[in-house]
């Protein structure tokens, strides 16, 4: 469901905490604009701003220099409360003495609606969520994927023209985190609600995500969709973040054009797709994912490396090779188990060209234009 509501951006957008010569700059510069009912991740590592950025937005921290607007106007001096805004925590933060009904109610009663309309708002989001049976219970009796459901509908019944999460499944076990990114997701496409989640999880910026936006030191080093993010990344940084890689180094730059570059890799000539700086910089290497490399058994005399370890999980199987230019990974699916290559055995590998991306790798971050 579409909504012409929701639009947020943000305009350079700093915050420097401390004074003097104490001053860390937790966020720098940060430029974004969402669009309505489009669902943006925040992801990367530890301390890279992503938190500071979306408590910005929700108002528990004040930018020091920029500004936040929501459909235009600007939020910077709204307190949270007066922002249209809901927000699901990292832990939860249900009232232990309420039941799930009054959790959920909480928002509409501060805003002093009317008790009809509560009790249509309340039981009409514990229904999409699948909580209508559990209105009377306490949250400790509730698993942990069903208090995480009852913090999204007290988020949700405000009609908030934005939703924000603060690493929301983080307490939940491997499967339920995927579980409750399908719900999550489903929930926030029907009702056409403008969102942002931080995480450090890939995965989970992955499957939920219109986009994402990597940060890495306070700035953004690259936003996209999570195809462009994996298939094209900006830098080695986030290459090595999303998903897992082998660095290829090039020997040798025949020509480029574009969007192309001709070049020499292991003694191997070959055209691939190249990121529009990767050959005005020093040193680019070629990316190769390892679902994209192949492996088979050969002779000492013609392999490329050999075989160090395997991990054998029944639908693919991933393969550590040692060559004479480092260790690289590859993962084969659906294999024959009498045709995967032992470890201690010589082994050559290919890819597809296509498949590969050419970037540049001397440290530097290469921003969008």
């Amino acid at each position: 469901m579409a909504r012409d509501t929701g639009n947020l951006k943000l305009t350079n957008v700093t915050k420097v905490f401390g004074n003097g010569d104490d001053k860390v700059t937790a966020v720098d510069k940060f430029n974004l604009t969402i669009k309505p009912g489009e669902f943006v991740t925040l992801l990367g590592p530890s301390g890279c701003g992503k938190t500071t950025t979306l408590r910005m937005i929700a108002g528990f921290e004040t930018p020091t220099e920029g500004d936040i607007a929501l459909d235009g106007k600007s939020m910077k001096n709204l307190t949270p409360d007066k922002r249209p805004m809901g927000m699901v925590f990292q832990s939860y933060a249900l009232f232990p003495h309420m039941s799930v009904f009054e959790n959920v109610a909480y928002g509409l009663r501060v805003q002093r609606l009317s008790k009809s309309e509560i009790q249509t708002r309340v039981a009409d989001v514990l229904a999409k969520i699948s909580l209508s049976h559990l209105a009377q219970r306490a949250p400790n009796q509730l698993s942990g994927g069903q208090q995480q459901r009852v913090a999204l509908a007290r988020a949700m019944v405000v009609e908030p023209k934005v939703l924000l999460f603060d690493e929301p499944l983080s307490n939940l076990d491997a499967k339920l985190r995927a579980q409750m990114r399908v719900e999550i997701r489903e929930i926030q496409q029907s009702l056409g609600i403008t969102s942002v989640f931080v995480t450090h999880d890939q995965d989970e910026a992955m499957s939920l995500s219109d986009r994402i936006v990597v940060m890495r030191n306070a700035v953004v080093e690259q936003t996209g969709t999570p195809d462009e993010i994996y298939r094209k990344p900006n830098s080695v940084f986030v290459a090595d973040f999303i998903g897992r890689s082998n660095f290829f180094k090039v020997d040798k730059i025949k020509s480029k054009s574009s969007g192309k570059a001709k070049i020499e890799v292991n003694g191997k000539r070959m055209e691939v797709p190249a990121h529009p700086k990767a050959t005005s910089t020093s040193n680019p290497v070629l990316l190769v994912r390892p679902e994209s490399i192949s492996v088979k058994a050969a002779k000492p005399t013609k392999a490329l490396g050999t075989v160090t370890n395997i991990v054998f999980y029944g639908n693919h199987v991933e393969y550590s090779i040692a060559t004479k230019h480092g260790e690289i990974t590859a993962i084969e699916s659906d294999p024959v188990y009498d045709e995967i290559v032992q470890p201690g055995k010589g082994a050559t590998f290919e890819f597809d060209s296509s498949r590969s991306w050419l970037i540049p790798s001397d440290g530097t971050v290469v921003h969008e234009e």
